[in-house]
C-alpha cells in the first residue's frame, strides 16, 4: 500500500514545524502531495511530510475542487513541474519562522527559485527548505495594488544556475537571510565558498554560516 492508495479520501497531513493540514488528498506524486481544504489547492513536498493518515474526523463542510490545480499532466506530478506552472501567479508559500510570503514565483533555478514579494521585493528562495505554496484564485489584485507598484514580470537581474552561485555574486552585499528574523543572519557577505559563508554582522564580527542552512536571501 502506499500514498497513493488515500487520494480521494479525507486526510490529516503534518509537515516540518508541526504544521498541520487537513483536506482530500487530490493527488501523490513522487515528491509531492496535493491537497484540496474545501477552498484552495495546498502544494506539499514529499520532503517535509513527518505523517499522513486518514482523517478521523468526517468533516461534511468538505467540497470537491471547483478549480484545476497546477499540473497538466498527473502522471508525471513533481515538485519542480507545480512550480514551474505556477509562476506568474499570485501565491502564498511558506519556507521559515512565523508568517507565510505572498507575491510571485519569477523563475525556478536547480536548487533554488526567485520569488517577488511586495513587502521584500526579489528573494531568492531555496527549494529545499519550502514547506507549501498556495496558489491564490484573485479577481482582484493582492493588496488591491495597481501593476504598476506590483510587476509580473520577470525579473532583469540575471540569475546564475544554484543558490551558491548566486550568493556569489552577491560578495560585498548587504544581505538579509531568512527574512532577518535573527539578527545574526544581517550582515554583509564577504566570501561565499564549499557551501560556507563568511558573514559580517553588524558589530563587526565574522561568523560563518553553512549554506544549506539557509532559506531564504534578498537584498534590502
Amino acid at each position: 500500500m502506499s500514498i497513493a492508495a488515500l487520494c480521494g479520501k479525507h486526510v490529516d497531513v503534518v509537515i516540518s514545524g508541526n504544521a498541520f493540514f487537513q483536506g482530500t488528498l487530490i493527488e501523490s506524486g513522487k515528491d509531492i502531495l496535493v491537497l484540496f481544504d474545501s477552498q484552495r489547492y495546498i502544494y506539499i513536498p514529499l520532503l517535509h511530510v513527518h505523517r499522513i493518515n486518514l482523517s478521523p474526523i468526517i468533516n461534511d463542510n468538505f467540497s470537491d475542487p471547483s478549480e484545476a490545480f497546477l499540473a497538466k499532466d498527473t502522471q508525471s506530478i513533481s515538485f519542480r513541474t507545480i512550480l514551474t506552472n505556477a509562476k506568474g501567479l499570485f501565491t502564498e508559500i511558506y519556507v521559515t519562522g512565523n508568517k507565510s510570503l505572498h507575491g510571485y514565483i519569477i523563475t525556478v533555478r536547480s536548487d533554488y527559485f526567485a520569488f517577488y514579494s511586495p513587502v521584500y521585493k526579489m528573494m531568492l528562495i531555496s527549494l529545499h527548505h519550502l514547506k507549501w505554496i498556495i496558489p491564490y484564485n484573485l479577481k482582484t489584485p493582492p493588496y488591491t495594488l495597481s501593476n504598476e507598484k506590483l510587476p509580473v514580470i520577470p525579473s532583469s537581474i540575471p540569475l546564475l544556475r544554484s543558490f551558491e552561485e548566486h550568493l556569489k555574486k552577491w560578495e560585498g552585499e548587504l544581505i538579509v537571510f531568512d527574512m532577518g528574523e535573527d539578527p545574526m543572519k544581517i550582515g554583509l557577505v564577504k566570501k561565499v565558498s564549499d557551501a560556507i559563508i563568511e558573514f559580517v554582522i553588524a558589530s563587526g564580527e565574522t561568523i560563518y554560516l553553512k549554506l544549506s542552512h539557509i532559506k531564504s536571501a534578498h537584498l534590502p
